[in-house]
């Protein structure tokens, strides 16, 4: 395995918190150091979630790939889910939900990176420095969130009020999403 296939894992692995961290990009239009924690959490997840793979080994790579996609799915649902709702409430409350706190960045940032967990059991049979190969895949998931929140505050000023309603049903399409690729 070369350091290109790597990044291509990486970019592949990161699709998942592009599109969130575009959808918190529209949600929230985030000062730049809000889009710099954005995507500092989500490409430390992707880094950290192979790596506890990695060492986890085969030992629990068959209970982690038989849950992943139901977990994946319930929180991508749950937190697009109070988005969709908070569109249709209209009051004062719900616009304080338009700020994305810690704890659903961090719900975010987990949900995102379950694929990486299986990504580093894989790992364990490739000869290739494991430190290296997620230190790749965090950076390219960081690079790609950032771009991803400067395009969802760009939308989001364009799509204006609509923009929580399109964010909660792109985390619910993720979420059917992981959980059918894993079904198939």
């Amino acid at each position: 395995m070369t350091l290109f296939d790597i990044f291509i894992i990486g970019v592949g692995l990161s699709m998942d918190a592009f599109a969130v961290s575009a959808t918190n990009g529209m949600i929230e239009k985030p000062t730049l150091k809000k889009s710099l924690l954005i995507a500092f959490s989500f490409g430390l997840f992707q880094a950290l979630m192979p790596l506890i793979g990695y060492f986890a080994g085969r030992l629990f790579a068959d209970t982690i790939e038989a849950y992943d996609h139901w977990i994946a799915l319930v929180l991508l649902t749950f937190i697009g889910g109070k988005m969709i709702a908070d569109f249709f409430i209209k009051d004062e409350k719900a616009e304080e939900h338009k700020k994305i706190t810690p704890l659903m960045l961090l719900t975010q940032a987990v949900a995102t990176s379950i694929d990486a967990l299986v990504i580093g059991v894989s790992f364990v049979s490739i000869k290739f420095n494991i430190f290296l190969a997620v230190s790749v895949i965090g950076l390219t998931t960081f690079v790609l969130s950032l771009i991803a929140v400067v395009i969802g505050k760009k939308a989001g000023e364009k799509l204006s009020d609509k923009a929580t309603l399109a964010g909660g049903i792109i985390l619910i399409a993720i979420g059917l999403k992981i959980f059918i690729e894993h079904m198939l």
